[in-house]
Order: C-alpha cells, then sequence, then structure tokens
C-alpha cells in the first residue's frame, strides 16, 4: 500500500533543502567522482559505491584520480567525514537519494550495452524504500529510464511518484574542462512524473548553479543523445570537407578559418583522424538505434558515423603518400605517433582515433611508437605500449611523424626542426611553416 503522496515527498524535499539527506553515488568514474565531490562540498553525507575495490580505497584514502576533481577537494572532504566510500550496496537502504554513475557502452554491433544500468537497478531494488530518490545520469537511449529501470523498482511493490521518486538527469561531463565544471555546467533534469521531477530539482539545486526542468525522463534522455549527435554530425562534416579537399588539393584548415570569421550563422568545428571518447563516437548510435522501434531511419547518424570511423584509415592512406614522396614504403618504415589521448592535454585514451591509427599502421607493417606524457601506457583495442621519450634522436631516426593529439606541453618546433616529415592531423604545426609538413 503506498503512502501519502505529499508528507513522503515534503520530507524529502525539506532533507534536501537542509542538506541533512544521505546521498550515494554508483560509479566513481569521469562523472560519479566529481559529482560526489560536488555534493559533499556543499555539505551533504556522500557514499560512493564502486565494483572496484582499488577505486573505493583511493577515495577512502582520498587520493584522487580524476583530473577535473582538485586534489585538495577530495582530500577535504574525506578528512572532515563527508564521504566514504564501498563495494556493497549495504548502506544503500539508508541513502536518500541513489545517483547512477555507471558506463553503458555499445557492443560491436553498435547496439547499446545497459548491462550496468540494469544490474544496479536490480541492485537498488532489492533495498529500495518509500522516500528515496533515484537518479539515473548515464548517457543512454530515450526510455530507459521509464522502460528499463522502472519495471525492474516497481517490481517489489512501490510505486514511482508515490513510494519513492524516479529521474534521469544526464551528464554533461567535458573532461579537461577548466571553465564549465560540474558545478556551474547547466543541468537538464527529467522526472517519470511531476512528484520525482519536484524533488529531483530540489536536489540537484542545492549543488548546481543553473538547473532545467523538462516534461519528463525520456526528454531529458533525448537532450543529451542530441547534444553528441549534434557534435558527432558536424565533426563528420568537416571530416567529410577534409576528404574531399584532400582530392582537391586545398588546404581544408585555411577554408575552415576563413569560413569561421563570419560573424553569424556558423559555428567552429575542426576535422581530425577521427572521434575519441565515451560520448560522440557512441551516443549517437543509442538513438539510431531507438530510431527502428519507430520503423524510422536516422540518415544523418549513420553518415555521420560512417564519415568519422573511417578517418584513422584515410589517415594511414595518406601517411603512405607522404612516405611514397620520399620513395619509401609503410611496410618497414618506422613512425612516431605524436599523442594518443582523445584530446588535447588529457590523460583520457577511452575511444581513441589514435589507437586505430596505430592498429592500422602495425597491420600495414609499419614499426610503430608513441609518445605521449599524458598517457605513459597504453592496454587497449588490441594495441599494448609504452610511450617513449620525444628526443632529437628519435625524430630523425623515424621516417615519418604523425601528429594525432595536439597536446600544448610538445615541442613542436623540435619536431619540426628533426623530423624527417610530418603529417600534421590537428593543425598543430600551424605557427611553422616547413615543406616537411603534411596536413590532413
Amino acid at each position: 500500500m503506498s503512502l501519502s503522496t505529499t508528507p513522503t515527498k515534503q520530507l524529502l524535499i525539506e532533507k534536501l533543502q537542509r542538506r541533512e539527506a544521505r546521498i550515494g553515488v554508483i560509479g566513481l568514474g569521469y562523472v560519479g567522482l566529481p559529482f560526489l565531490v560536488e555534493k559533499a562540498k556543499v555539505g551533504f553525507q556522500v557514499v560512493g559505491i564502486d565494483r572496484s575495490a582499488e577505486r573505493v580505497a583511493q577515495v577512502q584514502r582520498g587520493e584522487n584520480y580524476i583530473k577535473d576533481v582538485r586534489d585538495e577537494d577530495l582530500r577535504d572532504v574525506v578528512n572532515r567525514g563527508l564521504v566514504t566510500a564501498t563495494t556493497s550496496f549495504a548502506e544503500a537502504a539508508d541513502l536518500d537519494v541513489l545517483v547512477i554513475c555507471v558506463p553503458t557502452p555499445l557492443d560491436q554491433n553498435l547496439t547499446p550495452d545497459l548491462s550496468y544500468v540494469r544490474s544496479v537497478t536490480r541492485e537498488i531494488a532489492a533495498i529500495l524504500r518509500p522516500g528515496q530518490l533515484v537518479s539515473l545520469e548515464s548517457t543512454t537511449y530515450p526510455g530507459t529510464t521509464e522502460e528499463i529501470m522502472k519495471p525492474i523498482l516497481e517490481a517489489g511493490g512501490l510505486r514511482a511518484g508515490q513510494d519513492f521518486y524516479l529521474a534521469h538527469s544526464p551528464e554533461r561531463v567535458d573532461p579537461g574542462n577548466r571553465r564549465y565544471t560540474t558545478k556551474n555546467t547547466n543541468k537538464v533534469v527529467g522526472g517519470h512524473d511531476p512528484e520525482s521531477l519536484e524533488v529531483a530539482l530540489a536536489f540537484y539545486q542545492q549543488t548546481i548553479e543553473s538547473v532545467v526542468p523538462v516534461s519528463s525522463a525520456t526528454a531529458a534522455e533525448m537532450v543529451k543523445v542530441f547534444e553528441n549527435t549534434f557534435r558527432a554530425v558536424n565533426i563528420a562534416l568537416v571530416n567529410e570537407l577534409t576528404l574531399l579537399c584532400d582530392r582537391m588539393g586545398l588546404n581544408v584548415w585555411e577554408v575552415l578559418d576563413a569560413a569561421f570569421t563570419k560573424p553569424f550563422g556558423i559555428m567552429p568545428f575542426y576535422p581530425g583522424p577521427g572521434v575519441g571518447g565515451h560520448c560522440i563516437p557512441l551516443d549517437p548510435h543509442y538513438l539510431e538505434w531507438k530510431a527502428r522501434e519507430f520503423n524510422f531511419q536516422t540518415h544523418f547518424i549513420a553518415l555521420a558515423g560512417e564519415v568519422n570511423r573511417r578517418m584513422p584509415e584515410f589517415v594511414v592512406e595518406k601517411a603512405g603518400r607522404v612516405l611514397n614522396t620520399h620513395r619509401k614504403a609503410l611496410n618497414g618504415s618506422r613512425v612516431l605517433l605524436l599523442g594518443v589521448a582523445y584530446k588535447s592535454d588529457l590523460d583520457d585514451y577511452r575511444e581513441s582515433p589514435a589507437l586505430e591509427v596505430f592498429k592500422h599502421l602495425q597491420q600495414a607493417g609499419a614499426d610503430v611508437e608513441y609518445h605521449d606524457t599524458w598517457v605513459p601506457r597504453i592496454d587497449d583495442h588490441g594495441v599494448k605500449a609504452d610511450s617513449v621519450e620525444l628526443t632529437q634522436e628519435r625524430l630523425q631516426a623515424a621516417d615519418l611523424v604523425i601528429i594525432t593529439t595536439h597536446h600544448s606541453n610538445v615541442d613542436y618546433g623540435l619536431v619540426v626542426d628533426h623530423a624527417q616529415a610530418i603529417l600534421d592531423t590537428r593543425n598543430a604545426t600551424r605557427n611553422f611553416k616547413s615543406e616537411k609538413v603534411t596536413l590532413l
């Protein structure tokens, strides 16, 4: 039998406003740990739950492992007793809010893998009690909160919007962004019902500077996949322009720089060796997959994915052409990649196109090394290697240097002075005029 909605809801809202509610953050990665720290900084008691015993131990010791979190902030909230971490859900029944920040990958057929969401939701269902808020932050296809989570949570007899509250508030983490953080990035929130939305707004407004309510959890899910699809499509557009400019003998960077001087009606996007990170390579395919349920084909999304996935092979093909001008074959040549992180000045190499370039070069018979002080070792996508030191001797020994990530701590003057040939996929050498450099 359901409890009276108003007293249950009002009690939780008041606890949130007094910051007496206890918060659980499930998944302590790039999304979960910064969120946990922000909640603790304003006085909430927060429990981090993660299946990784190593991560849990680090949090318990106040040892930071996410670049977007300040070391002193994590140490402070741990030392003040505001943060603890565990691998167990045993404490979850005593928590007032449970925020889910677990991975939502795609399988090899580009089908959403919601096994982590389902597993965590079942754990929550086993301890769910009246008066709790459950909020999913993991990026997923529209309908996940309503169609996957809600039935699992309601299987024990409690009802969303009456006994407990259910919401979706998509993460908007931009790793390495020093201007926009968890606190000052606008937060979209959608509830399963008006009661859930009211509770979720009360929760997020205690930490986030600007909270944007939408009509449903499904609408909130659509917001996130649209944001990343927008970026994927526009990056694909400039990548396709790059392929055409290559055929026409035009400098795509010159074309783009001139185009972006227009003060209206255009937004800067730049080409590269592909797209990386957890969001852009994956999230648009959630929407593409879901659309099939409605007998709808998302042509722009499919084409954008095709163009962006083609770029690593294009880089390797162009590398072969550069070597040919020096009367060398790709097979047997020494190639040095500069950067394997998916983004400048970041240690994250998830879905990095540089890994695909690395693998294709190896398959073509090249002897490949990489330099990236942000990523001292890689073991992913069938590629295992350690970063090498960037020296004059190593540059001179390489038949070709490929700039795959534009890190600001690389001495590109040294690279241009001593490399035999350079393929620059990021326009990192724009301030150096040299016949050695070939742009993407």
